[in-house]
């Protein structure tokens, strides 16, 4: 049986020790924190069903502890403790998100309930969303390809967050689709028809990136002949999508920290702050913990962007999900929608599979591109790829189990039928071939239509 996870802060040791026990005694998995700020770092590793926090704290408050969890966790629920409780204090509370608001001396009865009664919702909610999962297409979201477990567990943080708006910091190599995973965040969430602003931090000069973000007034510098809003402005409401964020400069850093704990921008030249309601998202192919020791980039920044973090993992450590990237990137790419899509040859799979992918997944894309552009007919082989893979020496074949390319595509077919009750034109959207690719693969495979 599950054991739902209890966190109960308070700086009185003697209280800690009361409700530790107690807790214990009822069968609850439970921990104790005197400190908000200890809390918090428990809280940004382990999950927890429900927080209790006290509200009079030194360090960090009820309150502020409260608006920390809720948005690295949204789905934990708060419940203020206090024995200085007042009307004021409770609606505020309860406006910040708190479950409820208890007050001291504890009544123990109502404790419990409380703590039933969130945990049988709990039991409701991750029902309701195993149902959803196994009817929700997992081999693509949205733009997103792919059916291996990083990737499932991708699409798991995505649907988290979907209701709330933390900021994200997605790491991974070049190539492994940080961006796009940021634009289906985006539209994934409730801030899905606001603006979605892209910005290549390395690409824009250091003297100019603090104005494009943040705007500047007339007169503000030479050539300043007008005002301009920036881009965290032009992103309001939306999302702005801040790409090798490890190459902003150390002023232009401090600016982005005010930015995100104060929710306003100060254009350059300007005196007055505007306030803004944007949901960051960061990306980056370094590693971040190695920039803060060299002291190239802020640890408090990094806390403030890493809420919530995914890693984009490289292709070679998803080689199962190649045959279905690969065809998706075939329907992406045919001119001619109504022809059947060419199919990949055998030997032409092996080593693609085979092959380590140094450029990730926008490599393997870059690979039907070329195929498409030299001309190819009903089959994509060998001859078809590039020499680097063409002619890879050396490394063998994977014969895992996981990796039977025949069985993965078998199978992958079968799975998408049964999710759509054998309607083979559904079938193939969740594919992303055409119809006359799934009757062809049926035959091949000798997959029966049980229709």
């Amino acid at each position: 049986m599950q054991k739902y996870k209890i966190l109960f802060v308070d700086d009185d040791q003697q209280i800690l020790s009361i409700v530790g026990q107690f807790l214990s005694r009822c069968g609850f998995d439970v921990t104790t924190e005197s400190s908000g700020l200890k809390a918090i770092e428990r809280v940004r590793t382990t999950y927890y069903t429900v927080v209790f926090t006290d509200l009079i704290m030194p360090e960090l408050n009820g309150m502020d502890l409260l608006k920390q969890i809720k948005e690295i966790s949204p789905e934990t629920e708060v419940i203020v403790v206090s024995g200085y409780g007042t009307i004021e204090s409770a609606i505020e509370a309860m406006k910040l998100g708190s479950y409820d608001f208890l007050q001291k001396p504890i009544n123990f009865d109502r404790f419990k309930i409380l703590i039933d009664r969130i945990i049988e919702k709990h039991k409701l909610e991750e029902e309701n969303q195993r149902i959803r999962s196994q009817l929700k297409e997992r081999y693509k979201y949205d733009e997103l390809v792919g059916m291996s477990p990083k990737m499932q567990e991708i699409y798991t943080i995505i649907d988290r967050i979907s209701a709330s708006s933390p900021t994200v910091l997605i790491q991974g190599e070049s190539g492994t689709g940080k961006e796009l995973t940021a634009n289906v965040i985006h539209n994934n969430s409730d801030r899905k028809e606001g603006p979605f602003i892209p910005v290549n931090c390395g690409a824009i000069a250091e003297s100019l990136l603090e104005r494009e973000l943040f705007g500047h007034v007339k007169g503000a510098f030479t050539g300043a002949s007008k005002d301009a809003i920036g881009l965290f402005k032009a992103a309001d409401g939306g999302t702005i999508f801040l790409d090798e964020i490890a190459e902003v400069s150390p002023a232009v850093q401090v600016s982005l920290l005010r930015v995100l704990q104060e929710k306003k921008v100060r254009p350059v030249g300007d005196t007055r702050e505007a306030r803004v309601d944007v949901r960051v998202i960061a990306a980056t192919n370094k590693r971040l913990d190695e920039a803060i020791q060299k002291q190239l980039f802020r640890e408090d920044l990094y806390y403030r962007l890493n809420v919530i973090s995914i890693t984009m993992p490289p292709l070679r450590e998803i080689r199962e999900d190649i045959p279905l990237l690969l065809n998706h990137f075939i329907a992406k790419h045919q001119g001619n929608e109504s022809a059947a899509s060419p199919e990949v040859s055998p030997e032409a799979m092996a080593k693609l599979v085979a092959y380590d992918w140094p450029g990730n997944v926008r490599q393997l894309e870059n690979v039907v591109r070329r195929a498409y552009a030299l001309g190819i007919d009903e089959i994509l082989d060998i001859d078809d790829l590039p020499k680097e893979i063409a002619r890879q020496t050396g490394k063998p074949v994977p014969t895992d189990t996981d990796l039977n390319l025949k069985a993965i595509e078998k199978k992958t077919i079968q799975q998408a039928l049964q999710k759509v009750g054998g309607n083979k034109a559904e079938a193939a959207k969740l594919l992303g071939v055409n119809t006359t690719t799934v009757y062809r693969k049926m035959a091949r495979y000798d997959i029966q239509d049980d229709r």
